[in-house]
């Protein structure tokens, strides 16, 4: 605790600063760490090589990893957005006059000093600390090994936009990437208010299992897309593909396709050709399996069980195929994470059941899981996608880092 304890203390402290900032004042500091972020692109570009050139090309990941002139322009330009958006914080909830006279109000405070633990994508340094200055949380960001110079760079552009604002620079701190410090973290409760695992599920279950400081998780996706019996087969192949191969290395990319049994060979047949394409490898059940290998899939694995409930991150999902409507559920229930789920169909009936039953964050109804993402939904940007059911659900965004604040207003009142 020796090594990270003065950071601790530090953010203890820089939370007052954040808290009590204006909200012009907030939306002027992120304006100043837009700018310096467009100023500083190349510099951002070259330290997030030296990550890069530890990735192999042929992994997925890498992409996560990647930060281009666009992706950079698009952190500045997200960064504008959470300026934009309505100060989460000191709003008035509710406010009741008592029969002996006391004011007894309610209202928004912020957590105080939020704990992020992530993987891969440096992306997210930005989009934490915007949330967090917007909504007056100080940050504890402990991001990977894999993107350390990245990240170690966003962070100095952060704390310096601070100090030029004459703000305490550790109001965002970078927590030492080296796992051995992990486990201090997650017991920091007499300095963390909260921690929020961003990552793998490996990642998530053991901030759950460790924590002592209060969590929030945000969920693996494992995304599942029904292509019902009624579905329009060219608008489903469209939805499956972009939902697979926009971008297979994030947590709202297409995982298995369930198919039903009465479209089955010519609903597969027109997607066949579009993932081959991509060459995404496909892990079907038997019935899938006899069906793509008579057009010659050239990606083609027989799936086991381990292959449904399984995120990918990669090239690669799962195929099967199903009787109807109700056995898409069952399976849905049984191996979803809860993240995101599609139905594509013509029959508004059997849309509404789907949407009403099945359990997880978001449900789609004739669209890409893709869109679940916080810009994408109006929130400026993202913590994370949340599976859970407390606090935050959803992409976990501004409004949920606050909390609630009771306050009572008296004359010298006392109970009998």
């Amino acid at each position: 605790m020796e090594v990270i304890e003065n950071q601790l203390i530090n953010a203890k402290r820089a939370r007052h600063a954040i808290a009590s900032l204006s909200d012009e004042g907030k939306q002027d500091l992120l304006h100043r760490l837009a700018t310096l972020i467009r100023d500083r692109s190349t510099q951002i570009i070259h330290e997030n090589l030296k990550d890069l050139e530890k990735v192999p090309d042929s992994d997925p990941k890498k992409d996560r990893l990647l930060l281009t002139e666009d992706r950079i322009l698009g952190l500045a330009s997200s960064l504008i957005d959470v300026a934009a958006l309505s100060d989460p914080t000191n709003q008035l909830i509710s406010s009741t006059r008592m029969e002996n006279g006391l004011l007894i109000q309610k209202k928004t405070v912020p957590l105080g000093v939020v704990g992020v633990i992530y993987e891969s994508r440096p992306n997210v340094t930005i989009d934490v600390a915007a949330l967090c200055i917007r909504s007056g949380n100080a940050c504890l960001l402990r991001g990977g090994q894999d993107a350390y110079h990245t990240n170690l760079f966003l962070v100095s552009l952060i704390r310096e936009a601070l100090h030029e604002s004459g703000l305490d620079p550790n109001i965002v701190q970078q927590l030492p990437a080296d796992r051995k410090y992990i486990l201090e973290i997650l017991q920091a409760e007499k300095y963390i208010d909260v921690i929020i695992p961003r990552g793998s599920n490996e990642l998530i279950s053991f901030v759950r299992k460790n924590a002592m400081v209060p969590v929030i998780e945000t969920g693996a996706g494992v995304c599942h897309t029904y292509v019902a019996s009624s579905a329009n087969q060219q608008m489903a192949a469209e939805i499956v593909q972009n939902a697979k191969v926009s971008r297979p290395s994030v947590c709202n990319a297409l995982d298995t396709v369930l198919v039903d049994q009465s479209i089955a060979v010519d609903f597969l047949s027109m997607l066949a050709p579009l993932l081959s394409t991509h060459q995404v490898e496909i892990f079907a059940d038997e019935a899938a399996y006899s069906i793509l290998k008579t057009f010659d899939y050239p990606c083609l694995t027989k799936a086991n069980v381990a292959d449904f409930g399984r995120e990918f991150l990669d090239y690669k999902c799962s195929v099967k195929i199903v009787e109807n409507i109700t056995e898409a559920l069952e399976h849905i229930s049984e191996f979803s994470s809860k993240h995101s789920e599609a139905i594509v169909t013509e029959n508004t009936s059997e849309a509404e059941q789907f949407l009403e039953e099945v359990d997880s964050a978001v449900v789609y109804w004739n669209a890409s899981t893709r869109f679940t993402d916080g810009q994408m939904f109006g929130l400026g940007a993202e913590i994370g996608i949340s599976t859970q059911k407390l606090h935050a659900r959803g992409p976990f965004a501004l409004e949920k880092l606050v909390t609630e604040k009771w306050v009572v207003k008296g004359v010298g009142q006392i109970r009998n």
